[in-house]
C-alpha cells in the first residue's frame, strides 16, 4: 500500500523503512567509496537528512540541520517523484532541477554533483519504499532474451586510417548485415556499443549494412598523431569532417544516418549540407538549439569524472529502463576518456545553433524523421517537435516511455519506432 504523500519521505515509519532499505542495498554500499556527506530532502516545513560517513550510511533523521545541501520542493512535487513510474520530468533530481520551477537546491550545490551517486540511489530507494517495494528490484527486471552461451554475434570490428582536418586518425568501426547502408552516430562521450543490440536484430541484418564508428578519442579510436590528452573539443565543422571521412573511407553509398543526442543534431546538419548524398536521416533526441546543459564537472579537479558523468547521464534515462540496461549505460559512461564528454558538450550545448538554417533543409532531397523520448529532459519532446515544425516536410514522433538513449535503454521498444521510420525512407527512395 502506498503511503500518503503528506508523510513522505518524513514520517517516522517511512524513514525507518527507508533507512533499512539504504543499509541493505548492495549498490549504495559499493558506490559509497569513503564519501562523507549529509543532504536533506524538504517538502514545506518537513525535512529529513540522509547522512553518510566514510562511505557508510549513518542514518536518516528528521530536520535539515547540518546538511551540506537541501533539495526543496512542495509536497505534490515529491509526490510525483515518488510514484512507482513518475511522470516526466519528475523522475530524477537533476531533471527536476532543470525543468521543474518549484524545485530548488539550497546550500552547497557543488556537493550535489560530487555526491550525485549517493543522492540518486538513496532517493531511488525512497521511491520503492513509498510503493511498498522494499527488497524488490529498484527498476524493472527487464528480462530479455540472451543469446545462448558460446554463440558468436554478427558484428565485426576493424580499424581504418582516416585523415581528418589534416591529421591522421586510427578510427575503430563496426559493421553487421547486408543491403542498404545505415550509419549510426553515437551520443556525447560514448561509442559504438550503444548500437550493438540494433546490429544484432535479425530484420535489420537482413536489409541493412549497419556501420558505427567511434569518434576520435572515443571508445576504441585512438588519439590522433600528436594528440594531447584533454585537447578534444567538438565543433559542427569537425563533426561533419569526421562523418565525411567515415562515409568516404568505408565506401558507404547514400547511407541513411541515424544518431541520438549530438548524433541526432549532426544528422540535421548533414541533411542540410549533403542531402543529395544521403538516403535520409533519423534524428533522435535532437533539436536546433540546446540550452542549460553546462557540464563543468566533467573536466574539473574537484569531481570524479567516472562518477559524475554517468550519474548525470542516469537522469536522462527513462525510469522504465530495465535495470541491467541502465547499469550498462552507466558503466559505459564511467569508462569515458578524460575531458571527452566535456569536449562533446562544447558542440552539443555551445557551438550547435541551427535556428537560422534548419528551415533550409530540403526534405525532398533528404527526408528527415525526428524521434525523441518522453523522458528526455535535455532535448525535450517539445523542443524536437518545434524544430521539426520549422523543417518543411519533416516528421516527428515522441517515443513513449523512452529517454535520451533509446537504442540502448530499451532497444526492443525503440525498434518499434525505428523499423517503420526506415521503411518510410525506403518507400520514399523507391519513388524518387
Amino acid at each position: 500500500m502506498t503511503a500518503s504523500i503528506s508523510t513522505l519521505p518524513f514520517g517516522p515509519a517511512f524513514a525507518a523503512d527507508w533507512e533499512n532499505a539504504c543499509r541493505d542495498d548492495a549498490e549504495l554500499n559499493s558506490l559509497g567509496s569513503r564519501a562523507s556527506v549529509a543532504f536533506a530532502v524538504q517538502a514545506g516545513a518537513a525535512a529529513a537528512t540522509v547522512e553518510f560517513a566514510d562511505g557508510k550510511l549513518l542514518g536518516i533523521r528528521a530536520g535539515a540541520d547540518r546538511a551540506a545541501f537541501t533539495l526543496r520542493a512542495p509536497g505534490e512535487v515529491w509526490g510525483r517523484f515518488l510514484q512507482a513510474v513518475p511522470p516526466a520530468p519528475y523522475h530524477h533530481v537533476l531533471a527536476m532541477k532543470m525543468r521543474v520551477p518549484e524545485f530548488s537546491v539550497t546550500g552547497d550545490e557543488q556537493k550535489l554533483l560530487q555526491f550525485a551517486h549517493l543522492v540518486r540511489r538513496s532517493l531511488e530507494l525512497a521511491r520503492w519504499v513509498a510503493n511498498g517495494r522494499v527488497g524488490a528490484a529498484l527498476r524493472p527486471d527487464g528480462a530479455v532474451a540472451a543469446p545462448a552461451t558460446g554463440s558468436v554475434e554478427p558484428i565485426a570490428g576493424r580499424y581504418a586510417w582516416f585523415e581528418i582536418e589534416g591529421r591522421r586518425h586510427r578510427i575503430y568501426y563496426e559493421q553487421a548485415g547486408r543491403g542498404r547502408d545505415l550509419l549510426f552516430l553515437h551520443t556525447a562521450g560514448s561509442d559504438t556499443r550503444q548500437f550493438h543490440r540494433l546490429m544484432n536484430d535479425a530484420e535489420l541484418l537482413r536489409d541493412w549494412r549497419m556501420t558505427a564508428f567511434d569518434l576520435p578519442w572515443h571508445g576504441k579510436s585512438l588519439p590522433p598523431e600528436g594528440g594531447v590528452p584533454g585537447e578534444w573539443s567538438l565543433s559542427t565543422d569537425r563533426y561533419v569532417a569526421c562523418i565525411e571521412a567515415a562515409i568516404a573511407g568505408l565506401g558507404l553509398e547514400r547511407p541513411v544516418l541515424m544518431g541520438s543526442s549530438m548524433g541526432g543534431q549532426i544528422c540535421l546538419e548533414m541533411a542540410l549540407r549533403f542531402g543529395d548524398a544521403l538516403g535520409g536521416v533519423i534524428a533522435c533526441e535532437a533539436c536546433d538549439r540546446i540550452t542549460g546543459r553546462e557540464v563543468p564537472f566533467a573536466r574539473h579537479a574537484l569531481f570524479n569524472q567516472a562518477l559524475a558523468v554517468p550519474e548525470w547521464i542516469y537522469g536522462l534515462m527513462s525510469p522504465t529502463t530495465p535495470r541491467a540496461r541502465a547499469t550498462e549505460i552507466w558503466w559505459e559512461y564511467s569508462q569515458g576518456g578524460y575531458g571527452v564528454f566535456y569536449g562533446d558538450i562544447e558542440f552539443y550545448a555551445h557551438d550547435w545553433d541551427a535556428r537560422e538554417r534548419v528551415q533550409r533543409i530540403d526534405t525532398r532531397r533528404c527526408p528527415v524523421i525526428m524521434l525523441t523520448g518522453e523522458y528526455d529532459f535535455s532535448c525535450t519532446p517539445e523542443a524536437s517537435r518545434a524544430t521539426a515544425a520549422r523543417i518543411p516536410g519533416a516528421e516527428f514522433q515522441m517515443m513513449k516511455g523512452l529517454g535520451h538513449f533509446p537504442m540502448t535503454e530499451n532497444p526492443e521498444v525503440f525498434l518499434e519506432y525505428l523499423r517503420p521510420a526506415l521503411a518510410r525512407l525506403v518507400r520514399i527512395e523507391s519513388r524518387s
